[in-house]
């Protein structure tokens, strides 16, 4: 049994057979999508690109030394045989990688506390901007096929490509489960493809299979210097989508994620890389995009298509993710509550944002206008990724010490050495920013702010109301010493800390002079973990007086759920039934002030978000026929 199986942390076997099998292709559909479409543009860009170097021999086999090196290094060994390892109860993906190591956090250790959020927090923020531009790069190197099919449908391919993005962005409030099915088997068809065209061209020129040999790419560095340095930044193409073998592992589980890796995945990018090196060998001129001209004149068409069909599954998985990552940011406290549509019953997974959804299209539609060809967009393309993976590799280290215990010179040894290959990247990558570099780290700034200021905020707000509110022990003194009339039913206040008296149930005593007969103070507390088993949901606490304490605990790839909260209440034996019950929630109207906290402009950003925020009813499930809300102002 292996513990990286999200199965086998809850204790139960590891797949095999026919579900191994299933969970094998559905792993290609989904987590090979990206990685599984850079043949389209990645080997072009180091000839053809924005810092190409000579076509010629040697560098033919040096950048294909690279390619097969970097899959080797980067995915084969650093994410498949380590960073799959760090599972966070079967989950992975940075906000998961964070929380793993974010315990420490509560112990009083300041410096590590902001280091570990400061890295998780803005890997985390680069995510969206890879989620912007990978369905724009994807889908438009599909279309550009339609340039070397017929010439004269070049003016059509951004147009083209929006209507196909509009397409995709549009689908997504129907729910991802009736194609999702179908994802495994296209991908599949597609590696199969690669792979056959790879063969066809290698058979050809079978001298092409030297550059398996490492001192190509050595030859390659000392021979082209700076200019060799720069085309490391487009080889980095091929390894993007590597982030998402990890964020997918709670999904099917690291196994089957291994298996499709090399069994399928990485034998056909391989193959196809080496084709597109062979034909590059014996027709220069196909330099202008090796990956179509590979294809005899009669297959262009299917071939487009087919390509197209897994530029919208790279597309959709990477939407998909992004969706999963802001519901995480929502439940750990560092994204304001948004609207989310569960499209299935049967798959908690399966979720929709309609805010995400629509700036994710906005902003990849700019991307595709404003860019124009998925060489541009290139430039724009690396360098959130390698950031991303520089985070993970140091989020990584402190899991090999801390959780993995290894001796402190074996987690420095092996951090150095994935440093040393992500920071090369990195480096190669950051010249690009003036032709597009930038676009992804303005991203990344802007959801950092605001999620660092969402947390800073809600910190700031749990003080402040800390400040005029009462001890729940001392109002009960209060309630015991002078009883209020009691009213039939049941009330239900909403709690930040079950120690705190919630507002809402001090003003409504102070103003209507009455309690329900029961009253329930409830807190929900999401806890670093993705789940928290059912059995372990509901802790009561009796309080006296008909008062009950209730704490709800959900991890954080969880929706909160109170009618359900409740129902467990019942079967553990508090009486609360919902159609009797009123729930009583607040509604803060923040106020910037000069009091010390955060500065005016990130205060008032806060009251902002704040204001924007999903109302407290449509996110915990809560009858909206049964909510009483008490407004209280709090100066920030």
């Amino acid at each position: 049994m292996s513990s990286n199986d999200p199965s086998s942390s809850a204790g139960a076997p590891a797949a095999t057979g026919k579900r191994l099998a299933a969970l094998t292709l559905g792993a290609l559909g989904v987590v090979y999508g990206d990685i599984g479409t850079s043949p389209l543009y990645a080997l072009r860009e180091c000839f053809h690109g924005s810092h190409p170097v000579a076509l010629t021999r040697d560098n033919v086999l040096g950048v294909l030394a690279l390619i097969f090196w970097s899959l080797a290094l980067v995915i084969s060994v650093k994410y498949l045989v380590f960073v799959l390892r760090a599972d966070n109860r079967g989950e992975g993906g940075i906000l998961a990688l964070m929380a793993l190591v974010g315990p420490e956090r509560r112990r009083g250790h300041r410096a590590r506390t902001w280091l570990v959020l400061s890295l998780g927090l803005f890997g985390a923020a680069l995510l969206y901007g890879d989620g912007m531009i990978t369905p724009a790069i994807s889908v438009l190197s599909a279309m550009e096929g339609l340039e070397i099919a017929a010439p004269a449908f070049q003016q059509y391919i951004v147009p083209a490509t929006v209507v196909i993005l509009v397409g995709l962005f549009t689908f997504q409030q129907r729910g991802t489960a009736a194609v999702g099915a179908a994802f495994g088997p296209i991908v599949l068809l597609w590696f199969v493809v690669l792979a056959a065209l790879g063969l066809g061209q290698i058979a050809r020129q079978p001298d092409v299979l030297q550059a398996i040999d490492p001192t190509r790419a050595v030859t390659f560095f000392t021979h082209n210097g700076s200019r060799g340095f720069g085309v490391l930044g487009a080889v980095f193409l091929v390894v993007t989508g590597g982030e998402a073998l990890y964020a997918d592992m709670g999904h099917f589980g690291a196994r089957p994620i291994r298996l499709g890796w090399f069994a399928f995945a990485l034998p056909a990018l391989l193959l196809n890389y080496f084709g597109q090196g062979a034909l590059l060998l014996t027709d220069q001129a196909a330099v202008v995009n090796p990956f179509y001209h590979m294809a005899p004149s009669w297959a262009l068409y299917p071939l487009i298509i087919l390509a197209t069909a897994a530029a919208v599954i790279a597309s959709q998985a990477v939407i998909s993710g992004a969706f999963s990552l802001t519901r995480q940011a929502v439940q750990l406290g560092y994204c304001p509550r948004l609207r989310i549509e569960h499209t299935s019953s049967r798959q908690m997974g399966q979720i929709y944002m309609p805010g995400v959804n629509w700036a994710l299209m906005v902003s990849t539609i700019a991307l595709v206008i404003g860019f124009g060809s998925s060489t541009s967009l290139a430039a724009a393309y690396g360098v959130a990724v390698t950031s991303t993976m520089v985070i993970t590799t140091l989020l990584l280290s402190l899991v090999a010490r801390e959780r993995w215990t290894w001796p402190w010179p074996l987690a420095i040894g092996l951090t150095l050495v994935f440093l040393l290959l992500d920071a090369s990247f990195f480096v190669a990558n950051i010249i690009k920013i003036p032709q597009g570099g930038w676009f992804p780290l303005v991203v990344a700034a802007a959801v950092y702010t605001l999620m660092i200021t969402w947390e800073r905020g809600r910190e700031i707000l749990a003080s402040r109301l800390e400040e005029r509110s009462l001890s729940l022990r001392v109002l009960l003194a209060d309630i015991a010493a002078d009883p209020p009339e009691r009213v039939p039913g049941t009330a239900v206040y909403m709690a930040r800390t079950p120690a705190i008296a919630p507002p809402s149930l001090v003003h409504n005593l102070a103003h209507n002079k009455v309690l329900h007969e029961q009253v329930v103070i409830l807190s929900v507390v999401t806890e670093e973990v993705p789940y928290v088993p059912d059995g372990e949901r509901v802790r009561i606490e009796a309080l006296g007086k008909h008062f009950h304490a209730v704490t709800a605990h959900y991890g954080f790839m969880q929706h909160p759920d109170i009618p359900s909260v409740l129902g467990q209440c019942r079967v553990a034996g508090l009486g609360v039934v919902i159609a009797g019950t009123t729930f009583f929630l607040g509604r803060e109207t923040l106020v910037s002030t000069a009091r010390p906290g955060m500065a005016r402009w990130r205060e008032r950003l806060f009251a902002w978000m704040s204001r924007s925020a999903a109302g407290a009813m449509q996110f915990f499930r809560i009858p909206p026929d049964q909510v009483f809300e008490v407004g209280v102002q709090v100066e920030l």
